[in-house]
């Protein structure tokens, strides 16, 4: 990491939500060794291809994010990880970093894609620091009644006014 670039955090994909008020897909990423979360809405088409990686089933025919993996490979290079780097004027952004020899290249890319291929590529998925939000459920609740508290919460939440309260 850069002298002055935020801090990173590991992430991984807790689960698929549907926003019942706007009818909008949320990934919901928490936090690899811990329990702060970042829910991020994405598109009907990205939440299906994330949703058929983590099931681990195949279409016949390559979906773009395949393709995407087959034409790294074939190029000799590797997503060595994914970063959802910041959140300007409601919409996140994301960075693919791609390995090739000694070489790491950044590629601007939206959220959604960027963790369908690194579920794909099984790359590491990271978050910036200040982009997490602590869990809005306490820890002695099971994974039902959490996913029940989780869902009241999405539906009190504004998408458009995400980053600019705490939760």
């Amino acid at each position: 990491m850069s002298p002055g670039a935020p801090r990173a955090v590991e992430m991984k994909v807790w689960r698929l939500a549907l926003d019942e008020r706007t009818d909008t897909p949320v990934v919901m990423l928490q936090e690899a060794d811990g329990e702060r979360l970042l829910p991020i809405w994405i598109g009907r088409a990205e939440a299906r291809a994330i949703a058929m990686e983590l099931a681990g089933r195949k279409f016949q025919r390559p979906l773009t994010h395949d393709l995407i993996k087959t034409i790294i490979d074939g190029l000799d290079g590797a997503v060595a990880k994914i970063t959802i780097v910041e959140l300007k004027d409601s919409t996140f952004y994301a960075k693919i970093f791609i390995q090739k020899a000694d070489e790491i290249v950044g590629i601007d890319a939206r959220p959604s894609d960027s963790i369908a291929i690194a579920l794909r590529t099984r790359s590491p998925i990271f978050a910036a620091e200040e982009l997490l939000q602590p869990q809005p459920t306490p820890d002695n609740l099971s994974e039902d009644e959490r996913a029940e508290a989780l869902r009241k919460y999405l539906e009190e939440m504004d998408p458009e006014d995400f980053g600019k309260s705490a939760f």
